[in-house]
């Protein structure tokens, strides 16, 4: 009996969104978002082929992840973040101003199957908004560009589960709050505090650096290096969940004010302890093509028989290109092997501009079992050598693994401009005055 009425209450919110104005301007927007950001990487990325006779770089820097999907795909983390808050927002916050909610508490189904129906509209609200993403990489292929099936599935994990997030969160504001303008502005200062959180942690160790790398943009940017992890997927989902059920409790405005602050407790005793548990896996799965987040599997075959803790204190300040280098192509890696592995950033600017020599900037230390050694490098192979011979063992022996050829692309985006600018824009405009007329 279940299923019926929800199909039956699915129909009436996707009804309802197709009568939402901000759901069409999401879609009048999408398109030329997509476009703008395609055509430029498609630019972009045929100079880096060598376009016209100019210099072309490296064939295995190439990569249609970094080049073309993650760039393309990244006006949907914008419409997450700034768009599609207001049409979810709509969905909780309509009926309770306008006092349709005292109807809908009226229907024979409960308010989790009501909200998931207006879920399940969101979603296939938000699967038509893909489509100027996916004809975007129709026309990558088109133009004899190659696409990864791994990473550009798990890149459409990523974003899907944002996604999820972004709304949750827009629908709890709707929830908690008496009017729509209300939560809009909870909505967004939740987008300005995590932003605020990314920029606080950068370069820091400790708990605030392991808060800060389940915000919804620091979590995206796994997936788009290629990179699939456990606890972030745990996370997003759990918070997920979190802001429906608070959705849920506070939605029914009726409810005693007592019992809902109980379950709201109770809510965020269960949300600390679930994400407690997720955080503490460090099982994750380097689905890039060119393997960008691992390093050679002999390595890793070795790099797997440290067993004690491992504590790296680095002296490099957050704006140090250095430590981005060493994050990306070294310690992130050990993070992924090395399950006891403590990093401390001890640095005390922010830029090292001002930090003296005297003070060891500069310095990368690594200790293990009492034994410690000092490395400046940030190159590969200089730390691993230096690291097995901290932790004694023996180095694997020099194999040719396959190398990563790249792929260069020197195409023009033809016909971008008039199905991205014109034509979607277009179809949209005719399907919401279709729409309109058929209700009218």
């Amino acid at each position: 009996m279940r299923s019926p009425k929800l199909l039956i209450l699915a129909g009436k919110e996707w009804r309802e969104l197709l009568a939402s104005r901000a759901y069409w301007l999401l879609l009048l927007v999408i398109g030329p978002l997509v476009g703008q950001g395609f055509i430029s990487v498609v630019h972009l990325y045929a100079e880096a082929s060598g376009a016209n006779g100019a210099p072309a770089a490296l064939p295995q820097g190439l990569t249609p992840l970094d080049g073309m999907l993650a760039p393309t795909w990244a006006a949907y983390e914008l419409a997450v973040t700034l768009l599609l808050p207001f049409v979810a927002i709509r969905l909780i916050a309509a009926e309770k101003e306008s006092g349709a909610l005292k109807l809908a508490l009226q229907f024979p189904a409960s308010l989790p199957l009501q909200l998931t129906a207006k879920v399940l509209a969101l979603l296939t609200g938000w699967l038509l908004a893909w489509l100027p993403g996916l004809l975007a990489l129709i026309l990558w292929k088109s133009y004899g560009g190659h696409l990864a099936g791994a990473e550009t599935l798990n890149l459409f994990a990523g974003h899907w589960l944002r996604m999820l997030l972004s709304a949750a969160v827009a629908m709890a504001a709707a929830a908690l709050t008496e009017s729509a303008a209300s939560a809009a502005i909870v909505t967004l200062s939740f987008t300005l505090g995590t932003w605020a959180l990314d920029f606080i942690a950068l370069g820091r160790g400790g708990w605030l650096a392991a808060a800060a790398a389940y915000t919804p943009a620091a979590a995206l940017r796994f997936f788009e290096q290629g990179l699939l992890r456990v606890s972030t997927v745990g996370v997003l989902l759990a918070c997920t969940l979190a802001g429906l059920a608070l959705t849920v409790i506070w939605w029914h405005s009726g409810q005693p004010w007592r019992n809902r602050c109980g379950l709201t407790l109770g809510l965020a005793v269960l949300s600390t302890v679930a994400l407690a548990l997720v955080t503490t896996s460090r099982a994750s799965w380097d689905v890039s093509e060119n393997r960008r987040n691992s390093f050679t599997r002999g390595e890793e075959t070795a790099l797997r028989q440290i067993r004690a803790p491992l504590r790296i204190t680095i002296n490099l300040a957050a704006e140090d290109p250095r430590l981005m280098d060493y994050e990306r192509s070294i310690l992130n890696k050990l993070r992924r092997l090395l399950p006891q592995l403590t990093a401390v950033y001890a640095a005390q600017s922010r830029t090292g501009l001002f930090e003296e020599s005297g003070q060891h900037y500069g310095e990368i230390w690594y200790e293990y079992q009492g034994r410690k050694v000092m490395n400046r490098s940030t190159t590969e192979p200089i730390v691993l050598e230096q690291l097995f011979q901290l932790v004694e063992i023996a180095p694997p022996p020099a194999v040719n693994e396959p190398v990563f050829p790249g792929y260069p692309l020197a195409a023009q985006p033809r016909y971008a401009n008039w199905l991205f600018y014109f034509l979607w824009p277009l179809a949209v405009l005719a399907v919401w005055w279709l729409t309109i007329f058929r209700r009218s």
